[in-house]
């Protein structure tokens, strides 16, 4: 008996924003990404405030959001509310590079990119569909057939080398429109224009995809309620309201799905970055319960139990904050329980009562108190790869539910040389050492997991900072930052090692 489920669902992971391109093709509208920049190459520059001058390089590289104020152009940081200007309008301003215009441009390289990830032997692979491409401003009673169709021969390139489409409905990029109408999902209103989307596609889709996500990491809204909602506002009762109509929408559309299309699975998606105390000291192991309760479980008791936890409920009341729950919410959330879990884990964190003089580093879109017993990467994230066999534990003991790791990975400055190979043993290293706590979580611990999609298997946009050169790919793409390049795709070490783990099952990881 090997280690791994012989079902098991080895693929990769992307998301449209970070790869497409042809932003404004075949009707497609503007995004929330599309006004995102590359970190370092806006024109403008934006500091956080109370961040100590030792950490602000950590920040250096963020993404902005570009906007107008009247005659005023700026720019904030993406992932931080409190750089939100008050009365700002998300916009395209000349002068800007916006690397998503064209990324990799997946768009007209989707044929050879698929055929590569078949190569590999993929089971599935992990990706979104671009809100945008089929309601161009979300508003439309009628979908753009255009986009529609570009889907349809994305699904089928996949199947016909066999491999499983896993469909994230929302990742990153809602309609620009919704934003700057209504401030998004701050507004109700937005639940209905999801409605009318997701339907669309499960009916559209429903001999292609078996595999649904509804929100890509809903509880990033923590950071900031732009990318993830749409939400451009610095007030906390906006991110709150924004969190509790994703999830009403999240349990609305798993609802319909088991009506309508029970072949369907379908998972919630969060953010997983389990915080270690500091200390033994009491007062730092109560931090790493509140910590790991409002950071990551609130979001996942919700759409994983139906309801809102007794603890969500006294920290909205600490606030000051009234949810807009409405007669019937609760029975919605109640009936839109998914039928999986998945999570992206990059890291762990370290909570403590008192953090002020601590050593802090850089962390998936925020920053963290440093684990002195944890090696960084280039980008000054934690790697710890017995943290995701904890990871799964604590999720597996919380929920009885399948867990499916939909993003994990190594971003790094990779190196093409001249004869067209990348040696990129660090990051084989990386994925051996997270696949091995993977495998002793299903073998020792008796965690069910359904599969794992390493995040970027090809390389794209990184999400937190618009580089290109932040690497995350099995696949090397020739693109810089600028976007500039021949966009030819070659095969990195990494590539023929992960061929050789899916090809064993998990057996093979030498």
């Amino acid at each position: 008996m090997g280690i791994f489920p012989k079902d098991f669902l080895w693929g990769g992971a992307t998301a449209a924003n970070q790869c497409e391109g042809a932003f404004d093709a075949d009707g497609k509208g503007p995004s929330v990404a599309d006004v995102m920049t590359c970190g370092g190459m806006s024109k403008f520059k934006v500091t956080v405030p109370g961040i100590p001058p030792e950490y602000e390089h950590y920040f250096t590289k963020m993404r902005y959001v570009t906007y107008r104020k009247g005659e005023e152009t700026g720019a904030c940081i993406a992932m931080k509310k409190n750089t939100y200007p008050d009365g700002g309008e998300p916009s395209f301003l000349e002068g800007e590079y916006y690397p998503g215009k064209q990324a990799i441009d997946f768009f007209h390289h989707y044929k050879e990119d698929i055929k590569l990830f078949a190569e590999m032997g993929f089971k599935c692979y992990r990706m979104s569909i671009a809100w945008t491409r089929i309601f161009p401003t979300g508003e439309e009673t009628e979908p753009n057939e255009t986009g529609l169709a570009f889907y349809d021969n994305v699904f089928d390139e996949c199947h016909k080398y066999g491999i499983e489409p896993v469909v994230t409905l929302s990742h990153y990029e809602m309609p620009l429109q919704l934003c700057r109408k209504w401030n998004g999902w701050a507004d109700r209103r937005t639940l209905a224009c999801f409605e009318r989307y997701t339907q669309t596609v499960f009916e559209r889709y429903k001999d292609k995809v078996k595999y649904w996500l509804t929100f890509n990491e809903l509880n990033s809204i923590i950071h900031g309620g732009y990318m993830n909602a749409g939400v451009f506002s610095k007030k906390d009762e906006d991110l709150e309201f924004a969190a509790y109509h994703q999830m009403l929408a999240a349990a609305v559309v798993v609802k319909y799905a088991h009506d309508h299309y029970p072949q369907f699975q379908i998972g919630c998606m969060i953010s997983y970055d389990p915080p270690y105390p500091y200390s033994a000291k009491p007062e730092d192991n109560l931090e790493a319960v509140r910590s790991f309760d409002i950071n990551n479980h609130y979001y996942g008791d919700t759409m994983i139990r139906g309801y809102i936890p007794e603890y969500k409920k006294k920290d909205l009341e600490r606030k000051g904050v009234s949810l807009p729950i409405l007669a019937g919410d609760e029975d919605i959330l109640a009936a839109g329980c998914v039928d999986f879990v998945a999570i992206s884990y990059y890291q762990t964190s370290v909570a403590a009562a008192k953090s002020e003089g601590m050593e802090k580093t850089a962390g998936n879109l925020g920053q963290h108190i440093m684990n002195p017993y944890l090696e960084k990467s280039e980008w000054g994230w934690m790697i710890d790869p017995v943290g995701l066999r904890y990871a799964l534990n604590v999720l597996y003991d919380r929920y009885h539910k399948p867990i499916f790791i939909v993003e994990n990975g190594l971003g790094a400055k990779d190196t093409l040389e001249s004869d067209g190979t990348v040696h990129d043993d660090y990051r084989i290293d990386y994925l051996r050492r997270h696949i091995e706590a993977m495998g002793k979580a299903i073998h020792e611990d008796g965690v069910k997991v359904m599969g794992y999609t390493p995040w970027g298997c090809i390389d794209l946009i990184s999400c937190s900072t618009g580089q290109i050169s932040k690497r995350y790919g099995f696949i090397y793409v020739d693109v810089n930052d600028a976007g500039e390049g021949s966009l030819k795709r070659y095969c990195k070490d990494s590539f023929y090692w992960y061929k050789k783990v899916i090809a064993t099952n998990g057996e093979d990881l030498s």
